[in-house]
């Protein structure tokens, strides 16, 4: 029993960085996640299809990505152990997602629905202001990264990504760091034989 629990325990020490919750309210918010294996190589969305979750990552790794006209692959971020990972359009304006959510690696996740997170801003007003705060977080680092795409090189910024995410980068292929970097994979292999 004590090692169900303990998958909440991640949880619980996220949302006490980001805005302290009594005990009773952290067990409250719990609640309403609810635990998800996804095996490698899995989707745990496809393009197309609406979003109806937001999730925890308890362990294991995931690449979210779309896929543009011409088959190729873009990035936009990995969400790996006490990250949040979700399509923040399709799930508030419940459209069909431009996004894929896969597993690189055998993964654990918390997953809440959109009802279940409504009744929580109701029954526990605090949380609200949680998810606000993280939702500001967010934007920062998403501002941040555009930034660097437009002021590093390719170079630069395949340095910053190894220094920033070790544990992200050794369970990447190259073909996913280029595809997050936003160059070719040949010219990846490039900038590492100059390393």
């Amino acid at each position: 029993m004590r090692k169900y629990f303990m998958i909440y325990d991640l949880l619980k020490e996220n949302l006490n960085k980001n805005y302290e919750l009594s005990s009773i309210d952290l067990h409250e918010f719990c609640k309403h996640f609810h635990p998800k294996t996804i095996k490698k190589k899995e989707f745990l969305l496809k393009q197309g299809k609406v979003c109806k979750f937001e999730g925890f990552v308890v362990d294991g790794c995931f690449r979210i990505y779309n896929v543009d006209e011409n088959g190729n692959e873009h990035t936009l971020y990995f969400a790996t152990k006490d990250w949040w990972l979700m399509d923040i359009d399709s799930f508030m304006n419940q459209t069909p997602s431009d996004l894929y959510m896969q597993a690189i690696e055998d993964s654990k996740v918390l997953i809440v629905n959109r009802e279940d997170k409504t009744k929580l801003y109701k029954t526990i007003p605090r949380v609200e202001k949680l998810f606000r705060i993280m939702s500001q977080k967010a934007l920062v680092s998403w501002q941040r990264r555009l930034i660097r795409n437009h002021s590093f090189t390719a170079k630069e910024r395949y340095f910053h990504f190894i220094n920033t995410y070790p544990d992200i980068a050794n369970k990447l292929t190259d073909k996913s760091i280029a595809g997050y970097l936003g160059i070719s994979h040949e010219f990846l292999s490039k900038i590492k034989k100059s390393e």
